[in-house]
């Protein structure tokens, strides 16, 4: 009897997806369709995959317990000596785990080296994160830090970004949306200077996302 979890099962997917190009040529498109189209239980290796190929650092973790110790791990190898996050969910998770960061605005601007938040949804098709400022990170955590750190859950995986701003306006209503909302894709670049790319140069030098399952087996 095999003994491969739920999590081994997903992370050998995620893999070969990453690894091993299709070796089918793309079907003829059908114009009367929606835009884009996944079966929903292989949205979490589309995001993956998009997510990854943007320049995005992602991390599957099975429960909390795995979600803190990669967490842990990652403040250990990039050296992270401050870690922001204002959400009140957040905070009180981690400080559960006994995770150190920093829980209000001292020293913010100065030692801003990353930032956790949580956001609205992850769109499959381009391997984007959906933030706003409705959160208690408002504005400014998701940008001005040089690492994004994002905690997100299986179950907030769309197909495409339609279906991300439909489940906003259901949740919100359509008149009265976040004031800011926001489509990351990959680490802040530029090539506008003599066409030399340049990472960082309006955000973040790197995004990292932690994709806790909340699925099930």
């Amino acid at each position: 009897m095999s003994s491969e979890t739920s999590r081994d099962i997903v992370l050998r997917r995620i893999r070969e997806a990453l690894q091993q190009p299709s070796p089918h040529r793309p079907a003829t498109p059908n114009f009367t369709a929606p835009l884009f189209h996944a079966p929903a239980d292989d949205l979490t290796v589309v995001f993956a995959e998009s997510f990854v190929r943007v320049g995005g650092t992602f991390i599957y973790c099975a429960s909390e317990n795995d979600f803190f110790d990669q967490l842990f791990a990652l403040k250990k190898e990039r050296n992270i000596e401050h870690l922001f996050v204002w959400e009140p969910e957040l905070k009180k998770l981690l400080h559960t785990a006994g995770i150190v960061f920093t829980g209000d605005e001292t020293e913010f601007i100065a030692h801003a080296d990353a930032g956790l938040t949580t956001c609205e949804a992850l769109v499959a098709r381009t391997g984007s994160v959906l933030i706003s400022s409705a959160t208690a990170s408002g504005r400014r955590l998701s940008i001005y830090p040089d690492q994004q750190l994002v905690l997100a859950r299986a179950s907030q995986i769309v197909a495409d970004i339609g279906d991300a701003l439909k489940q906003m306006e259901d949740q919100y209503g359509a008149d009265k949306l976040p004031s800011m909302l926001s489509l990351a894709t990959g680490p802040s670049r530029t090539a506008d200077i003599e066409k030399t790319l340049v990472l960082g140069a309006h955000g973040p030098r790197s995004i990292t996302l932690f994709l806790l399952d909340d699925l099930g087996a």
